[in-house]
């Protein structure tokens, strides 16, 4: 028997608010709007985020000599409430693994524009590090940086660490913060919205970024049950697949991640009949959201006429390597209130032949939830989130 996978804490700072009910909340109202990135240099042509309001965190400042931006106080936030939820009341042995792509990078960025130079190197990714040394933690920690789907593969990974019998208890997150870099790259690249990031929509782009965090606390089942804790939910599968069809295109085809898709319902031991909602990758950007599309319905074939997606990117912006975490928490929370919150509005693209609910929530009526998560270099995750098993 595999071992039972279970989500027993969730928190999330994002650009709806602080905590996992904030996000929830604003996803009910509608998602929340970009706002200008007020750092300078900003000569691109998309200059705006989805960003979390003020007052940021302003702890921890450093680890060891490193000083650390907002991006990892972010992490620190979240995990701090994904603790408190799951009600560990120990953590020196709890491992952490994050899924982090630009990390610690705008105290870098900020260091060269104020004198030239960033004086003393430092690492990028040392959220992990800097979450585990807020909580305490002396186990393991872990960076898993392969781009936007990094958060996917950090749950996945941290499953399978618990399927193995290397833990019993794993924090697992992602977190992310604005940079011109980023920013920058997508610009270059054509593939950055002026205006929202509009998954599905005949009007879109490119995407548009959100900086926050995500994170979950998961156990094995029968460690949960013995402290008498209430999980939101069961990570029940997972899987990778990596077409490497080209350095930032998706491949055409979808073939590889139909793959991952079918494996990640067959590791959980589930049917397609048995999913009641997807939490899409859907970033805005022309190619991707009409390769998922038609892979969704190869995968689901008409059923995805009345399945319900929630395209996250569209409320939250594009949260990076962050993604798969934030869209693990929104379906936990989806499955423990049995709705599936509303898509902002969107023009939908006759091409792209899903179901997007609008304007407000719709019943999820079978508790199981798939995630997709996928990144340049074709570097595919989805994960299946469902009621737990009596």
């Amino acid at each position: 028997m595999t071992t039972q996978v279970v989500i027993t804490g969730v928190g999330a700072v994002s650009c709806l608010g602080t905590g996992a009910d904030a996000l929830w909340r604003g996803l009910l109202a509608g998602g929340g709007s970009p706002a200008p990135v007020p750092e300078p240099h900003m000569n691109m042509r998309a200059t705006t985020m989805y960003l979390v309001p003020e007052p940021h965190p302003d702890e921890p400042k450093e680890l060891g000599h490193v000083p650390l931006g907002i991006g990892p106080r972010f992490g620190v936030a979240a995990a701090r409430e994904a603790v408190a939820d799951a009600g560990l009341d120990d953590t020196r042995s709890l491992p952490v693994v994050m899924g982090v792509e630009m990390g610690n990078a705008l105290v870098h960025e900020q260091q060269r524009a104020a004198t030239g130079d960033i004086g003393r190197w430092t690492p990028l990714m040392v959220t992990a590090s800097a979450v585990a040394a807020a909580l305490g933690s002396t186990a393991a920690n872990t960076s898993v940086g392969n781009a936007c789907s990094a958060g996917g593969y950090a749950l996945t990974s941290a499953m399978d660490m618990i399927r193995a019998g290397e833990t019993d208890v794993v924090l697992v997150g992602g977190a992310e913060a604005a940079t011109r870099v980023g920013m920058g790259g997508f610009d270059r690249l054509g593939a950055a919205d002026p205006v929202r990031c509009r998954p599905f929509d005949h009007r879109r782009s490119g995407t548009l970024f959100g900086d926050g965090a995500a994170v979950v606390v998961l156990e094995s089942a029968e460690r949960a049950a013995a402290r008498g804790a209430t999980p939101y939910a069961e990570l029940a599968g997972g899987a990778w697949s990596c077409d490497a069809h080209h350095p930032t295109a998706p491949d055409p085809s979808g073939t590889q991640i139909v793959r991952c898709m079918r494996e990640a319902l067959a590791d959980a031991g589930a049917t397609t009949e048995s999913v009641g909602a997807v939490l899409p990758h859907g970033t805005g950007t022309p190619l991707n959201d009409l390769v998922e599309s038609t892979a969704l319905r190869t995968v689901f074939g008409d059923a995805c006429d009345r399945l319900p997606l929630l395209a996250l990117k569209g409320s939250i912006g594009h949260t990076a390597g962050a993604a798969g975490v934030f869209a693990a928490v929104v379906a936990a929370l989806a499955v423990r209130r049995g709705q599936v919150p509303p898509n902002p509005p969107t023009e939908q693209d006759p091409a792209c032949a899903v179901y997007l609910p609008q304007g407000s929530a719709v019943p999820l009526e079978r508790p199981s939830v798939l995630v997709n998560a996928y990144a340049f270099g074709g570097n595919n995750a989805s994960f299946l989130v469902r009621g737990v098993r009596a």
